[in-house]
């Protein structure tokens, strides 16, 4: 008796374990865990399933003029993923005709590398064909980790709307850093 009302429920089964697995019914967490580091999602950020296996988080910013900002995180883990000047030349290598700029700061004991960029942005995966958008903007940080490796967040998007989520990106950037035990 107990196995034929098991079958009659079957399919409902299946489908709902293909949806929680797919991905179709995931959860937009406010917090999450990239290496050693917890982020909390900042207000009207929006939660994107990553696009690459590489991305360990992926995050939407919107702007009211309808403009939208991707932010992606990395994790390679211990002494992968490349130093941190060579991930900051390769973010300003994106960018032609650019202003750069690049500072560090210490939060509690984690060393921050924060990077900015603006110009023309050239986007598409290192080594392929890319598309060149201008009035573009990069805000980057690199939380050193030597532990369990270092984190690498980036935010690329039309200039105005990277400009108006930058104190937001910050904030989240120094909380995350100051997280790490």
């Amino acid at each position: 008796m107990h196995f034929l009302k098991f079958s009659l429920l079957k399919p409902f089964f299946y489908t709902f374990v293909f949806l929680l697995s797919s991905g179709l019914y995931a959860i937009d967490p406010s917090e999450f865990q990239v290496g050693g580091f917890s982020f909390d999602r900042p207000s009207g950020w929006k939660w994107i399933v990553p696009s690459s296996s590489m991305r360990k988080a992926q995050l939407s910013v919107s702007s009211p003029e309808g403009g939208v900002a991707d932010v992606t995180f990395f994790h390679f883990g211990p002494g992968q993923g490349g130093g941190v000047q060579a991930n900051v030349d390769r973010w300003f290598a994106q960018f032609g005709n650019s202003n750069t700029s690049q500072s560090e700061e210490k939060v509690d004991a984690t060393r921050v590398v924060h990077v900015q960029a603006s110009g023309t942005f050239q986007s598409g995966m290192p080594g392929g064909p890319t598309t060149p958008l201008e009035n573009y903007a990069l805000r980057g940080a690199i939380l050193v980790d030597s532990e369990k490796g270092d984190v690498f967040v980036k935010m690329t998007g039309p200039a105005a709307v990277v400009e108006s989520a930058a104190s937001a990106f910050d904030e989240m950037v120094r909380a995350a850093a100051a997280s790490q035990p």
